[in-house]
């Protein structure tokens, strides 16, 4: 659900271009995380303060969440992890403000993340296992090896249906409701109550997805039985 009038679509009025409105708001989330990531870095001290102390409670209560579920093996992906997550938030957020777009409420958006974790999650099964990965796909004994290679392969793919359709509708819904309620009782008291719980799902997507892509990377370098 987009706004009616979005600044990024006016700016390509005056250039007389068109780029589709979640590929201008993800390059736009993407300067701003870059930015925001070359300015935290020019500010680092020993000693935390002000917005550094925010960022390392998030990133670090972050990685020793994935460490538990991963074990220490896990840091290695951290990077992906934490960009995901914060790519994904800052997505879910900016549509909450007028004149933005969540690139998220397009289905292209979450599908591209869903592949990208897709693709990793069983690069990683190759990487810590080898060609001994394919055990994880035949089930307990080679007996059954016919049945439960399909199945798995479904249930596989499957993962990219359910991040792409778990995203991509609850924050449409949710830019729907607000839209809606915008338009019914106008931009002051009535839409309150909804934009705080629109600001804490628009985190707990983004957690949401980044927590079943921890259990997806720690399933795979697991030892199949």
């Amino acid at each position: 659900m987009e706004h009616p009038i979005l600044f990024l679509d006016l700016l390509q009025g005056i250039f007389k271009t068109h780029i589709p409105p979640h590929v201008t708001y993800t390059w736009l989330i993407m300067l701003l995380l870059v930015g925001l990531g070359l300015l935290a870095s020019r500010q680092i001290t020993l000693v935390p303060k002000g917005a550094q102390n925010v960022f390392e409670l998030i990133i670090g209560g972050l990685e020793d969440f994935m460490v538990e579920i991963t074990g220490e093996e896990g840091r290695s992906f951290f990077p992906y992890i934490c960009t995901v997550f914060l790519f994904i938030a800052f997505c879910n957020l900016v549509g909450l403000l007028p004149g933005f777009f969540s690139p998220t409420a397009n289905i292209n958006t979450p599908l591209a993340l869903a592949l990208c974790t897709f693709v990793f999650t069983h690069y990683l099964g190759v990487k810590y296992h080898g060609v001994k990965y394919i055990k994880h796909f035949l089930g307990p004994i080679p007996a059954l090896a016919p049945l439960f290679f399909p199945i798995e392969l479904i249930g596989h793919f499957a993962r990219v249906l359910s991040l792409t359709l778990r995203l991509f509708g609850n924050i449409m819904g949710e830019d729907l409701v607000l839209a809606i309620l915008l338009f019914l009782a106008g931009m002051f008291l009535a839409p309150l109550p909804m934009m705080f719980l629109a600001v804490f799902t628009s985190v707990v997507q983004a957690f949401v997805f980044t927590l079943l892509a921890m259990m997806y990377f720690a399933g795979s370098m697991e030892h199949a039985h």
